[in-house]
């Protein structure tokens, strides 16, 4: 018989066709129950992680440990990325002073997608990186969501900065007339920090401000408005820095005619 009839056959025998057909369907059931076995594994590997790093996370902050819930937090967003961990780590980050690992996690662009706290991230980091220009659209941001004389000073602050004294004399005239008494300003130039009332903050601003419009001449009108800033708070380093310096500059000036 020639090998072509044997092999023919053999392709046509039902019992070899049907014998063949069910060793395929076992190792492609093998090859499933193989694979969800190993997903399965997998799954729970996961599960468990997150379950020792969410443990491990609550440890480190009962220790009061930052580093130990930033790493917490760096392995959990690993394990389950999502936005609130991701927003909460840069929230970390941020006052903890990194601000450049802060912006890595929630970008500097601004987006649709931004929440609150990511918002806040972008505007005290950018601020706190010497970006004036950007932070202020972050902050215009949070103050349109929740208007305080504390993002109106922010915004001031920065506008004064990069010269935008008009929109910044509009937060300035806000923040004095909503700035309540106990409500306090911080300042850092000495050491150690010391606060101020808010409305104070607000005319040393205004004094700046001021100053800024006409360096030559407005000199005597940025001092009164310093000293009504130092009248509410005689404690006021930074307004009587200002306030020797304008002078100074106005004496020099008065020597030099």
């Amino acid at each position: 018989m020639p090998k072509f009839y044997k092999s023919s056959v053999f392709l046509q025998n039902p019992l070899l066709l049907d014998s063949n057909s069910k060793k395929m369907k076992y190792i492609k059931t093998t090859l499933i129950i193989t694979f969800i076995t190993i997903f399965q594994i997998n799954a729970q590997s996961d599960s468990n992680l997150i379950n020792h790093y969410e443990a491990y996370r609550v440890q480190m902050q009962q220790q009061g440990d930052i580093q130990g819930i930033i790493n917490a937090m760096t392995h959990l967003i690993v394990l389950e990325p999502n936005v609130s961990r991701k927003d909460t780590l840069a929230a970390i980050y941020m006052n903890e002073g990194k601000y450049k690992q802060a912006l890595s996690l929630v970008g500097i662009e601004k987006s649709e997608s931004d929440t609150s706290i990511s918002t806040e991230v972008k505007a005290y980091s950018l601020k706190a990186l010497n970006e004036p220009a950007r932070a202020i659209e972050f902050f215009e941001v949070l103050f349109k969501m929740s208007p305080t004389p504390n993002l109106a000073y922010e915004l001031a602050d920065l506008k004064i900065q990069i010269g935008d004294i008009t929109t910044a004399a509009l937060n300035i005239t806000y923040g004095i007339a909503n700035a309540s008494q106990d409500m306090m300003k911080a300042y850092f130039e000495t050491k150690p920090a010391y606060q101020v009332p808010l409305k104070a903050g607000f005319l040393y601003l205004k004094a700046i401000s001021k100053f800024t419009e006409n360096s030559e001449t407005n000199h005597d009108a940025s001092v009164l408005i310093l000293e009504e800033a130092l009248q509410i708070a005689p404690n006021f380093n930074l307004a009587n820095i200002a306030k020797e310096a304008i002078l100074s500059q106005k004496a020099a000036i008065s020597k030099e005619e």
